[in-house]
């Protein structure tokens, strides 16, 4: 799993997702850029690689990274006993966030 090293807590808060992205919106490393128009969640960031890859000469930059762990109790477990173990993390995108940067295309 994918995931800071440097996390002080290993389990999150769920945050609402509202708003505009004020951070990350700006093209730093390349000439274009992907960019959020909805809110929401990513866990397909290797697919988006791959399909970077493919289509620009010298490869890209990745801006988002996944720091928010999402729990998932087993299942059939009965309620209660305190939250579950971290399953996967995911990286929070909000609209207006650049999420891979490329310089040359092909």
């Amino acid at each position: 799993m994918l995931s800071d090293p440097k996390k002080r807590f290993r389990k999150q808060h769920r945050r609402r997702m509202t708003g505009i992205s004020f951070r990350g919106n700006r093209i730093c490393f390349g000439k274009y850029a992907l960019q959020a128009l909805e809110p929401g969640i990513t866990r397909q960031m290797e697919a988006g690689c791959r399909a970077m890859s493919r289509n620009a000469r010298r490869g890209g930059w990745v801006r988002i990274f996944p720091d928010k762990p999402i729990t998932r109790k087993p299942t059939e477990t009965r309620m209660g006993s305190g939250k579950g173990s971290p399953e996967y993390c995911v990286a929070v995108i909000k609209p207006g966030r650049i999420l891979y940067e490329m310089g040359e295309i092909t």
